[in-house]
């Protein structure tokens, strides 16, 4: 069921403490930790701490969480110094666009150069 932790999912795992992560922040409704696989010099993700697979799906069921998420990701920005020289979000929804985790998460990237487009 849509938000309803799910067995088989790494993140809700890591939300119920079952696995291990480098927790950085962690908030009422999500937690924000640093990826296994950086590709920038700041790269964490922030989860909402319920299931939905994607962006597309949280935003429209529960918006509140939604934002919630991009406020965090600002507050890791600021935490680790990129808000000034700049940052981005980046929500992968669906395979085909590199998701492979499929419990919403924002990739907060920063602390190099950013290209655009992005690769």
């Amino acid at each position: 069921m849509a938000g309803e932790p799910q067995a088989d999912c790494l993140f809700c795992k890591i939300v119920a403490g079952e696995v291990p992560a480098t927790v950085v922040r962690e908030t009422e409704t999500t937690v924000a930790f640093r990826d296994i696989n950086p590709q920038a010099p700041t790269h964490v993700l922030v989860i909402p701490k319920v299931h939905y697979p994607d962006a597309a799906t949280l935003a429209a069921a529960e918006p509140g969480i939604a934002a919630d998420i991009l406020r965090e990701a600002a507050e890791v920005a600021a935490m680790d110094k990129v808000d000034g020289s700049g940052f981005r979000i980046v929500f992968n929804t669906g395979a085909g666009a590199g998701q492979t985790v499929f419990h919403t998460h924002a990739h907060v990237l920063g602390g190099r150069g950013l290209e655009w487009p992005p690769g």
